[in-house]
């Protein structure tokens, strides 16, 4: 059981270190922007593959996703009609262009300091939520990973593989679902940002930062009796050259570090 429980350690770390950079940051639009761009562009691929051809492209369904979405209401298929030089890689870039200036619009209409502070309590919030929503998915994964070894696979290896693919879709869907808030959202005034962070979650779990802790504390019985200790642990914290704790290989700035 020791090494299931050093592979949801390794993945706490990140969200330590990512949650205690959020904490400390005045002004995230730059990850805001980064997550944003990332996310439209993901979308973007889901309609037009990477260097296909024109005629393999589904222009209506990405125009009416587009609108779904993030409000985004671009007449695409006008662009290309009257455009014979638009190719994919200036659509993608038009598309992503039309995302940031309704994003600068809504910043100009409330205020930066006021939008800044709201970015931060939206990332803040969705990170502590699919957060808590991973850790229940690891336990649930780990109730049933014994079963592999019947199918002539090494539970270990397979509870670390798909642990990783875990991790990687929450952060996948925080950022999705950060973007989505942030172009979608209709902010009037302090008052509506405050509102957010005192907003309960479906799960009815209230958001406050000197609780979160308990809630990293985790998925075994031994960590619920241990002494409470403040959230910030100096030692936790990743750097950003180092080896991302997920296990991948990569440095932690180039893997799960690129969330915050």
């Amino acid at each position: 059981m020791l090494e299931y429980d050093d592979v949801s350690n390794d993945q706490r770390k990140v969200i330590y270190t990512q949650r205690n950079e959020l904490l400390e940051a005045e002004d995230i639009s730059e990850t805001i922007q980064a997550m944003r761009e990332d996310v439209v562009n993901d979308h973007i691929s889901q309609y037009i593959m990477p260097e296909s051809m024109e005629e393999q492209w589904d222009v209506a369904g990405l125009e009416k996703s587009l609108t779904a979405e993030w409000q985004l209401a671009l007449p695409i298929k006008e662009w290309l009609e009257k455009e014979s030089s638009l190719d994919e890689h200036g659509l993608r870039q038009r598309i992503i262009d039309a995302a940031n200036a309704q994003y600068q619009q809504k910043l100009e209409s409330v205020g930066i300091e006021t939008m800044h502070h709201f970015e931060r309590a939206v990332m803040l919030q969705s990170l502590d939520t699919h957060w808590r929503e991973h850790l229940a998915a690891l336990d649930h994964l780990r109730q049933g990973i014994h079963l592999r070894g019947y199918a002539q696979k090494n539970p270990k290896q397979e509870y670390k593989r798909e642990a990783f693919e875990l991790f990687s879709d929450m952060l996948d869907r925080i950022k999705r679902e950060v973007t989505q808030i942030v172009l979608t959202v209709q902010i009037r005034s302090e008052e509506d940002v405050e509102a957010v962070e005192a907003q309960p979650q479906p799960s009815n779990v209230q958001y406050h930062h000197a609780d979160f802790d308990e809630a990293l504390e985790g998925d075994d019985e031994d960590a619920k009796e241990e002494e409470r200790h403040p959230f910030v642990r100096p030692g936790d914290k990743v750097g950003r050259n180092d080896p991302c704790p997920c296990g991948s290989g990569r440095k932690y700035k180039q893997c799960h570090g690129k969330l915050s």
